[in-house]
């Protein structure tokens, strides 16, 4: 957290924010936030434990002149790895090569991690700076998901300042396609169960009157 930060949601609540949350009446509801010790800085078991049933986020950066750009990324659950208390981590696949995030955190560290769960409609903000290292070939195998198939080309260290979650108000309710396959999978295979069990009452003879 710099210097000018009193408190960790400073990051997001500029001078500029708070002035338009107290034109819009919004202000009471986050100094008393600010008061309990605004926004959390380290990874704790809920934290740790939606990161590992992550497949997906987005990454935002911006260049040096304050152009925003985001950049999903995805992999199997749990590619995100908790490092220590306040640095993620995750092995960086080879895509378009176009290298617009990477360009831009050369110039400026600044980044954002924006998580969706839309099957229980949570969603996790986490703000940091966030670094490449693409000369550490252990760290990059050691970041690979077994099994997964991807060329990993790099790893983006990320380095919490503040995190928050959001209310589900508004969040679509979708499922991964993964987890709706093996729903149906199991309801399947309760049918043929039941029907198996049917079929054989029906073959019993009927009870004597």
């Amino acid at each position: 957290m710099s210097d000018a930060h009193i408190y960790s949601s400073d990051v997001a609540f500029t001078p500029a924010v708070k002035a338009i949350q107290a034109r819009k009446g919004s202000r009471d509801a986050y100094a008393h936030v600010e008061e309990n010790g605004g926004w959390r800085t380290e990874v704790d078991e809920n934290l740790a434990g939606f990161l590992a049933q992550t497949n997906s986020f987005y990454l935002a950066t911006a260049s040096a002149d304050g152009q925003p750009y985001i950049q999903h990324r995805g992999g199997p659950k749990g590619f995100i790895k908790i490092l220590d208390k306040s640095t993620l981590a995750f092995a960086d696949y080879s895509g378009n090569r176009q290298f617009i995030s990477q360009g831009n955190l050369s110039e400026n560290p600044k980044a954002h991690m924006f998580v969706m769960d839309y099957a229980h409609r949570r969603r996790v903000k986490i703000w940091g700076e966030a670094r490449v290292v693409d000369d550490d070939p252990a760290l990059t195998r050691s970041l690979m998901p077994q099994g997964y198939r991807a060329r990993p080309e790099q790893v983006i260290l990320f380095k919490i300042t503040a995190w928050d979650t959001n209310c589900p108000q508004h969040i679509p309710q979708k499922f991964d396609a993964g987890d709706v396959a093996a729903a149906l999978a199991v309801r399947d295979g309760r049918i043929a169960e039941l029907e198996a069990e049917l079929a054989a009452l029906k073959r019993q003879p009927a009870p004597a009157n």
